[in-house]
């Protein structure tokens, strides 16, 4: 079985090496790096630099912790950026390694669809080659979505690619949208000393969260002087001499060294010959598949941003398992309803299963269960008590259908809760699984008693 895979993302180099394994003979086609969006420019890189922020807010306040310091701490922003390249660089050699040792052709070029069967590679070296394959895969991703109003010019007006390569540390950065991306941005220029302001055309931020999530977000941005402006838009910008100028539509005018535009990603559906093929596309662009990640042309999948959806790179991997187990004979398909998402903002914000809006939007009583981070001890000895647990349970059958967790780890305490959904867990099943003390996941413990009224450190209601 030859499969040939368009694109070495999270999606397109998982499906690669799931189809090796079960013994496929695999060709990847990638016109920049394996590892894609994720690996150098969006999910490594980032937390990469998240990270370094958190260490150095903590650097700041080493006498919370009664450490004490002689002298000052800066952060050094070439150095930064040496540890960020140095851990992508890492991480995509070890996947050149894994597909050298399952025997993955990788081709270093860009890839067209002429067929079903037949795809047309512009390779670097400026040859051009047809790959033959009996199965192919599209995993071509997403790129930032700009303003036709200000496009990027990567040094004043900034998309999220931009962003991960600066040189300085900006004085001051305008935020165009408050969505994931934009919020973890936010926290990460605020705390290395950027004066931020924040522009969203919707009504909250991180709109797609719990209202509660929004609300607590919002008072994070507040402790750290995030400005943040709803329900406007930016009409346009110019850049001048004294700075980047933008306009919004209240006929307010705000000035900063440089914008960041987070408005969301295009699907990378175009220019890769889909129309060549009569593959169906929806009103995004994005590829329509059912649930074998199938398209409407036979032995054509499709898998990752390409088809919508939640943009994640765990999806895309995900996708890219079922569209490797079908294609190669074994059946598999997607389930999309405990899909955890993450936000890494500080604190960070983890959320899977049903909001509570789109419970209600169903017709569904429930009932919710709250505790937050301040009621642990974990969370006092670590220095960082905001935030909260919140579960959601249906109460006609106790079983839990969501959950959210903002605060300190959550995008790993989040996938207990994903277990319980996944397996139709009921509230009392985690009320009777002991959890260690003293630990953070004592919060879903806590948060899953506060269903039922029962958390015991929890106040009298």
């Amino acid at each position: 079985m030859r499969i040939s895979i368009l694109g070495g993302g999270p999606g397109g180099y998982v499906a690669a090496l799931k189809a090796a394994r079960l013994g496929a003979q695999v060709t990847v086609i990638e016109k920049d790096e394996v590892g894609g969006t994720c690996l150098n420019w969006g999910c490594i890189p980032t937390k990469t630099l998240i990270a370094s922020a958190e260490v150095f807010h903590k650097a700041k306040n080493l006498e919370d912790y009664g450490i004490e310091l002689k002298g000052s701490v800066s952060a050094n922003l070439s150095k930064i950026m040496e540890r960020k390249n140095r851990i992508v660089s890492i991480q995509v050699k070890g996947i050149r390694a894994l597909f050298k040792s399952w025997g993955v052709n990788l081709i270093e070029g860009k890839g067209t669809l002429l067929s079903n069967d037949k795809i047309a590679v512009e390779k670097k070296d400026e040859t051009t080659e047809t790959i033959e394959a009996d199965r192919i895969i599209i995993a071509t991703g997403s790129r930032p979505a700009q303003l036709p109003t200000f496009l990027f010019d990567g040094v004043r007006i900034l998309s999220s690619d931009d962003a991960v390569n600066i040189t300085e540390i900006p004085k001051s950065l305008l935020i165009v949208g408050a969505g994931v991306i934009g919020s973890e941005f936010a926290c990460l220029f605020s705390e290395l000393g950027t004066d931020v302001t924040m522009v969203e055309i919707l009504p909250r931020a991180v709109c797609t969260e719990d209202m509660e999530i929004s609300e607590q977000l919002d008072r994070e941005f507040k402790k750290k002087k995030i400005r943040l402006l709803t329900g406007l838009s930016v009409t346009k910008a110019d850049t001048r001499p004294d700075g980047t100028h933008a306009f919004l539509s209240d006929g307010r005018e705000i000035v900063a060294e440089k914008i960041l535009v987070s408005i969301g990603r295009t699907l990378n559906s175009d220019k890769i010959g889909l129309e060549a093929v009569n593959i169906k596309k929806g009103a995004k662009g994005e590829i329509l598949v059912n649930e074998k990640m199938e398209t409407n042309i036979r032995n054509i999948y499709a898998i990752g941003d390409v088809v919508g959806g939640m943009l994640l790179a765990h999806k895309a991997s995900k996708e890219g398992r079922v569209a490797a187990s079908n294609a190669c004979g074994r059946e598999a398909s997607m389930d999309y309803a405990v899909m955890p998402a993450v936000i890494f903002t500080s604190p960070e914000i983890a959320s899977v299963g049903l909001r509570e809006y789109q419970a209600v939007e169903k017709g569904m009583d429930i009932k919710t269960g709250h505790f937050l981070f301040r009621g642990l001890g974990k969370a006092h000895v670590m220095g960082e008590i905001s935030g909260f647990f919140k579960i959601i349970a249906d109460a006609r059958t106790d079983r839990v259908i969501g959950g959210h967790i903002m605060g300190p780890h959550a995008s790993d305490l989040i996938h207990e809760i994903a277990l319980a959904i996944k397996t139709e867990l009921k509230i009392n099943d985690i009320v009777e699984t002991i959890h260690a003390h003293p630990t953070l996941s004592e919060g879903i413990l806590e948060a899953s008693e506060d269903v039922h009224g029962e958390a015991i450190h929890g106040p009298k209601k």
